[in-house]
């Protein structure tokens, strides 16, 4: 038996991520340039670091803990409500606080803490931990609470979500308030003027890492006037408004021994360097990424030298970092202890896994392989991407499970996710019959997979792996045309030019690449059929913003030309689609309203012709109400 599941009645959102001065200050430049603030305008941000632990979410009703989550998919997280009260920093009741009030945080172990958890682990002959980070993951998620509290757990509060009350009117002193009310917040939080400032305390905050007693791999910032922050609403799973700072990577030189081929699910053909195994940043690195045959040749097929092009050959001394603290890349190569007898490294032409051509397309910096369906690399990195965290998130259907599946012909596509219990349910090629598998496994892979039928159409859309489709753009479209009926007719429509074209790329972010790619998947006979195999199998749910019950403009398609003198354009696009309306970038016979600010031109002209009704920038603002 595992754990409930909530839905979070505000989504979690992940942070974008910096990893240089640079990326600071187009992140505040980005931000003055979407709110129309002048470079000296003061604008104020909070700085914090950014703990390496499990995001929480505590949801308190009438000053009463009745809810703990985890963070989940950021939509959907487990209910550990019990353990959450075991934890000595996370209150059970609160005095003061809004009526409703999410709490939200990060659960984490001190160093301290778990250089004794693992010593008394070894004595007992039970489970080590490899970091702090896996052992509270481990702790919060047992399912004995008795457990949990056995576990030195700690919480910092930094944010929230569900409030029936606003908690202040900054982020300094929401802070404040909720280190008030008896949560445990970080001390080294601190108000910033302005970039500079940001980057100041960031180093500060860098040279008291190792002293700490706890994880932090960064800093992070956030606008600190809560009705900006509201102003800047959010992407699709990122907030505008702030921005995760990483820590510099560490670094490790080791062998380079082999340079292998992975092909994946658009077909690019993937340089992965096999490694003299080393350890960098506590974490055994055998594997990193070579990027692609540009950055391994040095130079192009001109034989320019190519910036950031490095020259790796087998055999060289390479230095090997993990970016974000994640994906382990190659940063360098030491010429100086290169092998004589070292070749430069030839690039396949030929797909590894299908021997299809791999061709390489004008201006593109990867090579594909062009067998498509024919090709079980493709095919199997398809499947790998369909169950992913951010897609389906089968619980027990991971991508080891996929490659034994799809070895033995029981899965070819997705569809056949869906027929599984049917075809290998029962008899002697049951799959509990499988080894690695028993009845009870079997049966929650079933129920998993049931439990996954009735299906948002944004994450089926990005489940489908369209190149050129990401998780954000998937948003996006499956909000524009809100069901899936809807959708693959307009794609269809969209293949050819005329009006379905044009409201396809005009919606916000997805331009003439993104559509061709969409349009050429539906395209496709063979995709097209898989797709309609699929779908005979979920329950796809209609994609509709949540949006004030008396919004005017819910529904509508909205359109702005001109100049806009109190908003800028981003800002208006983005309030235009919180309050339900569709964004198109170009005016047609679907258009409900012609938002023109001076200088609208041919737009303007065209609204006229076509009857649509067109108002200026105040007749909006007095519309929406502000």
């Amino acid at each position: 038996m595992g754990f409930g599941k909530i839905t979070h009645a505000v989504r979690m959102m992940s942070l974008a991520n910096a990893f240089d001065d640079a990326d600071v200050a187009e992140f505040d430049a980005r931000i003055r340039s979407y709110l129309n603030l002048a470079a000296d305008a003061p604008l104020a941000y909070t700085a914090e670091p950014k703990i390496d632990g499990l995001s929480l979410s505590l949801r308190y009703e009438n000053g009463r803990l009745v809810q703990a989550a985890t963070r989940g998919d950021g939509e959907v997280g487990e209910n550990v409500t019990a353990n959450a009260r075991t934890i000595d920093d996370i209150p059970v009741e609160v005095t003061g606080a809004p009526e409703v009030m999410e709490v939200r945080g990060e659960v984490y172990m001190s160093h301290a803490d778990f250089a004794a958890l693992n010593a008394r682990q070894a004595e007992r002959g039970g489970k080590t931990f490899a970091n702090p980070r896996n052992a509270a993951a481990g702790s919060l998620r047992q399912l004995d609470a008795q457990i949990t509290r056995a576990r030195p757990l700690r919480f910092f509060a930094y944010s929230w979500g569900d409030l029936s009350a606003p908690l202040a009117a900054t982020q300094t002193q929401a802070i404040e308030r909720l280190r008030r009310l008896g949560f445990r917040t970080n001390p080294l939080t601190r108000r910033c003027d302005g970039p500079q400032d940001m980057l100041d305390h960031y180093r500060s905050i860098e040279e008291q890492r190792a002293t700490l007693g706890y994880d932090i791999d960064g800093v992070v910032y956030k606008v600190d006037d809560l009705a900006l922050q509201n102003r800047l609403g959010s992407r699709s799973t990122t907030p505008r408004w702030a921005l995760a700072h990483k820590f510099p990577a560490e670094l490790a030189w080791t062998r380079l021994e082999a340079i292998d081929i992975q092909v994946g699910r658009t077909g690019a053909l993937s340089p992965v360097a096999r490694l003299t195994p080393v350890t960098v940043g506590g974490v055994v690195v055998s594997n990193a990424t070579l990027h692609n045959e540009d950055y391994i040749a040095g130079r192009d097929s001109r034989g320019e030298e190519i910036r950031g092009g490095k020259d790796i050959r087998i055999g060289d001394w390479v230095q090997v970092y993990r970016a974000g603290d994640v994906i382990p890349k190659v940063a360098d190569v030491d010429l100086s202890k290169r092998p004589d007898d070292a070749e430069p490294y030839v690039f396949p032409t030929k797909c590894p896994e299908c021997g299809s051509d791999a061709l390489r397309e004008p201006g593109d910096a990867v090579r594909r392989c062009t067998g498509g369906v024919v090709c079980p690399a493709q095919a199997v990195e398809k499947l790998k991407h369909f169950v992913s965290r951010a897609a389906f998130d089968i619980e027990g259907l991971g991508a080891r499970q996929v490659e034994a599946f799809y070895t033995d012909g029981w899965i070819t596509e997705p569809a056949e996710i869906f027929t599984l219990e049917e075809r290998y349910g029962r008899g002697l090629r049951a799959l509990k019959n499988r080894e690695g598998w028993g009845e009870k496994s079997a049966t929650n892979l079933f129920r998993a997979i049931d439990e996954k039928r009735r299906i948002p159409l944004s994450r089926l859309l990005f489940a489908l792996g369209i190149r050129h489709v990401g998780e954000s753009a998937s948003a996006l479209i499956a909000n524009h045309y809100g069901t899936w009926d809807a959708l693959e007719e307009a794609m269809v429509a969209a293949a050819e030019p005329g009006q379905a074209r044009e409201d396809l790329t005009g919606i916000d972010g997805v331009g003439e690449v993104m559509a061709t790619s969409l349009t050429s998947a539906f395209a496709n006979p063979a995709e097209r059929a898989s797709m309609d195999r699929l779908v005979a199998h979920l329950d796809v749910q209609e994609s509709r913003r949540a949006v004030a019950a008396d919004s005017p403009v819910a529904g509508k398609t909205v359109v702005f030309t001109g100049t806009l003198e109190k908003m800028t354009r981003a800002e208006a696009k983005a309030r235009a689609e919180s309050l339900g309306a569709k964004v198109s970038g170009s005016v047609s016979a679907k258009t409900d309203l012609l938002v023109a600010g001076p200088g609208a031109g041919s737009k303007a002209k065209k609204a006229a012709e076509l009857g649509v009704e067109t108002m200026d920038e105040d007749g909006w603002l007095a519309l929406i109400g502000g």
